[in-house]
């Protein structure tokens, strides 16, 4: 018998959104993780409010909506907020009750630039590790660094000389620029948008572009990512990088795996400094050689990590396709930072859901 195409708005429900939930769905492993870091960063966000006014969004609440956003490429908080507003899954997730009004998007994103003061995404990261490293998942000697260059919010039509007073454009909204014959460098030129932006490139078959430098320290036992660094591009951006993400872990049996671009004299000896072993690859074509030699590439552990290192662009292409900031949308070394780091930490637990084993109930 064919059923009837009936439209009826039901007054009440009686199936809560845990209840619709199926019992194996991803995300309630990583709800699971992220409500233990949060619960854990309870007296940081304590300290982030004042006892008097009006109640704020819950900093728990507005950090599990940020992961759905990364967790489901949601191009936009504007559209989060949109998505929040029907989809039970979010709503679960995040910890709203089917009822509740979601929040303005102006008002969440005010209220997400306050978790900026204390580094928020840093400790969260942090308490994320700490779980992998509870499991058993880090080896605390095998790391591997690498480095990505995250796009700016920024056109090279913003990239004037600094200084310079230029009439008003023709089209402020996309004018018409003239830069042809005109030699531009981070020297002499900034962008009027986001003046922390620099012009940088990968290599020399790509284009420059205003970018920010972004360095990952991954483990090597799973490849999970443990540390993390974002500053203003520049030439030696990721190599400063690397000795800063390193500081504190050396130490006998301590090794780094990196490529060609880490492959310099400099670098390679602050790293034995430190106590850690560089296994970079070696650039014979650099000039002088290259800083690596048969002491370190003739013993086994060497082409281990040159093996393993590739994992981190996993970690990368995690972050910029499904995280969605391949190009920032945000200005500035301290925002862009906030959200790589953020991030990171969502790629973190994706990886974990799989790593670390469920509990099993106690009658089990």
């Amino acid at each position: 018998m064919r059923g009837k195409d009936v439209h009826q708005n039901h007054l009440f429900s009686y199936v809560s959104p845990e209840e619709r939930v199926a019992r194996d769905h991803p995300l309630r492993r990583i709800r699971t993780m992220a409500d233990r870091a949060l619960k854990e960063l309870s007296r940081e966000f304590g300290q982030l409010y004042s006892d008097l006014g009006r109640p704020s969004i819950p900093p728990e609440k507005l950090l599990r909506a940020l992961l759905i956003q990364a967790l489901y490429s949601i191009r936009s908080e504007r559209q989060l907020m949109e998505q929040l507003d029907y989809n039970l899954l979010y709503r679960w997730f995040v910890g709203l009750s089917v009822d509740e009004p979601v929040w303005n998007a102006s008002t969440f994103s005010k209220n997400r630039d306050r978790l900026l003061a204390r580094d928020i995404a840093q400790q969260l990261l942090t308490k994320v590790v700490q779980q992998a490293d509870e499991a058993q998942l880090l080896s605390h000697e095998h790391f591997t660094v690498d480095g990505t260059l995250i796009e700016a919010w920024a056109s090279l039509k913003s990239f004037r000389r600094k200084g310079s007073s230029e009439p008003p454009p023709d089209d402020p909204g996309n004018p018409t620029v003239n830069f042809h014959g005109e030699k531009r460098s981070n020297e002499t030129h900034e962008s009027t948008t986001d003046p922390e932006a620099r012009l940088a490139r990968k290599s020399h078959q790509q284009g420059a572009y205003l970018s920010y430098c972004g360095s990952l320290l991954m483990d090597n036992r799973h490849g999970l990512p443990v540390a993390v660094d974002l500053r203003m591009a520049s030439g030696t951006a990721e190599r400063e990088a690397a000795v800063e993400l390193l500081n504190g872990r050396g130490g006998r049996g301590v090794t780094l795996g990196a490529d060609k671009a880490y492959d310099t004299r400099g670098l390679v000896a602050a790293l034995r400094e430190m106590g850690v072993t560089p296994h970079v690859a070696r650039n014979t074509k650099r000039s002088g050689g290259s800083a690596i030699d048969g002491r370190t590439t003739r013993h086994a552990g060497y082409a281990v990590s040159q093996r393993k290192r590739k994992l981190v662009e996993e970690c990368f292409g995690w972050i910029k396709t499904v995280g969605l900031f391949a190009q920032t949308k945000h200005r500035g070394v301290a925002r862009v930072g906030w959200c790589f780091t953020f991030l990171t930490a969502a790629n973190l637990l994706v990886r974990l859901r799989r790593l670390i084993p469920p509990l099993q109930p106690a009658n089990a």
